[in-house]
């Protein structure tokens, strides 16, 4: 039996599947690392801790299974992470994560000064982007910015350190505003614009090429023959494989750390709102549409920590007969907002309470509020043309079914649950499969592998309810947006 590796390279932990050829997973394992906020709005992770994950993870994963039955890895990861190698391979500084808001300045000089930014890389600046963070590298730690040597994303170190191929895929490469995506390849002005050559930055690959060979001393550590590895796909593009999202028009909304709507399609184009929608090379060969939403599924653990609270089940009990009427309003902007606001200033806060207001109905506008941050983007993207009549529904907030209804009946759509719930770390696997050899194409691999467990379908009187709070929700953050600022 051939088996496969895929590794989901999150924020807050990773997650590794051993799956066989046919779609079984046959092990789990998670493994945490820390998140460091040396200032307010900084986030930044040691990479190491993730290669540390990773190989303990990867050693338990086949504690009862043959290793030797491994044919092939891959990681989907974190986006727009800037890792920062020096001529002797050792990372120089702190990995400044996707969710990082320090670059506020580089962010908007970037898309004030690049007059055509849009035909250049099919996108504006956003401050999680990979660019800014170099121009802010640049101004404020010249000497490290002078140290670089390799510049990669997350899951490409992993991929490095593994195989030692210095590489990465047009998925993730797409989120560091140095790539031409429509053309599928660095772009000359964006990398003088930074300052980095592109001897600096990795070899371009599909998500289902092989990026190279599990070296030795882990084919040894983990009792494997040679094992190909994939040049795998940024989180939410991995996700979508591992949900079947890789036909025109497909759609899943992700509930993870962060929140996203992302949008299959087989041409390129952009969006037409002032780019409030990022245009990504997908990890079928394809394109994509995405919105994404700085805190979705995070908003949740943050209110389970201020309530002290660690049974989410009981929590939201009674909260569904609240669904339409709750008169509390939640913006869930605590890391700020990417997608459709761009606004590293925004803030969470709760608006609407009463002295009757309780505990259920805050929990309540928590998760409304994540989903009418969802539905901005939603629309978004159906002004642009799209119909998206039906969605995919992955991440650890997928898991609530009160969450799996509210999405539902806010956007208004069916939602399908997918019968393997780990949709980055499967879409990853099923990446490795294709680059071994298992399937032909990342479309034949969905269709063998994807299932759909059940659909939620909306309800009209819960839609029409949530059309009015969704419009109320979308002025509150027009009418704080100043006051944001202040802060």
């Amino acid at each position: 039996m051939n088996t496969y590796i895929g590794i989901d390279l999150g924020t807050s932990a990773v997650k590794l599947l051993l799956v066989d050829e046919k779609g079984k997973i046959l092990a789990r394992q998670s493994r945490s690392y820390p998140v460091m906020y040396p200032h307010s709005g900084w986030s930044e992770q040691n990479p190491d801790d993730w290669v540390s994950a990773v190989k303990s993870g990867i050693a338990a994963l086949l504690s009862d299974a043959d290793p030797r039955e491994v044919r092939g890895i891959s990681c989907g990861g974190q986006m727009h992470g800037l890792v920062v190698l020096d001529e002797d391979d050792n990372v120089i500084r702190p990995c400044i994560l996707w969710n990082d808001g320090r670059t506020a300045k580089q962010t908007d000089y970037i898309n004030e000064a690049v007059k055509d930014l849009s035909g250049l890389t099919a996108n504006i600046a956003f401050a999680g982007f990979t660019a800014p963070k170099l121009l802010w590298l640049r101004q404020n730690e010249p000497a490290n910015f002078a140290r670089i040597k390799k510049i990669m994303l997350p899951k490409d170190y992993i991929t490095y350190r593994l195989t030692g191929a210095f590489c990465t895929d047009y998925s993730d490469a797409s989120g560091t505003l140095l790539l031409d995506v429509k053309n599928r390849d660095w772009s000359t002005y964006m990398c003088d614009f930074c300052k980095v050559s592109r001897e600096q930055l990795p070899e371009l690959k599909e998500s289902f090429a092989v990026a190279g060979v599990l070296k030795e001393e882990y084919a040894k550590l983990w009792g494997m023959g040679q094992v190909a590895v994939a040049a795998g796909a940024g989180d939410n593009a991995a996700a979508a494989i591992g949900t079947g999202s890789v036909n025109d028009g497909d759609c899943t909304i992700s509930l993870g750390t962060s929140g996203t709507v992302f949008v299959s399609q087989d041409a390129f184009s952009v969006d037409d709102n002032n780019n409030a929608l990022h245009s990504f090379c997908h990890a079928n060969g394809r394109y994509h549409l995405m919105g994404c939403i700085l805190s979705a599924a995070s908003c949740n653990s943050w209110w389970m920590n201020v309530l002290g609270a660690k049974d989410m089940d009981k929590e939201q009990a009674g909260c569904e007969e609240r669904m339409g009427k709750n008169d509390v309003f939640f913006l869930p902007y605590l890391m700020g907002e990417r997608s459709p606001h761009n606004d590293v200033y925004a803030r969470g806060a709760f608006i609407g309470m009463r002295p009757d207001t309780g505990r259920a109905d805050m929990t309540l506008a928590v998760m409304e509020g994540v989903a009418f941050a969802l539905r901005d983007c939603l629309d978004v993207a159906r002004s642009n043309g799209l119909k998206v009549g039906r969605a995919k529904l992955c991440g650890g907030g997928a898991k609530s079914p009160l969450w799996q209804k509210i999405i539902a009946d806010v956007c208004g759509v069916e939602v399908d649950i997918p019968l393997v719930e780990e949709g980055p770390a499967y879409g990853a696997a099923m990446l490795a499969m294709t680059a071994c050899g298992a399937y032909a194409t990342v479309k034949d691999a969905a269709a063998a592998l994807v299932s759909t467990k059940y659909t939620v379908k909306p309800d009209e009187g819960l839609c029409a309810a949530y059309q009015g709070k969704h419009k109320l929700f979308r002025s509150l953050y027009f009418a704080l947006k100043d006051t944001f600022v202040r802060w």
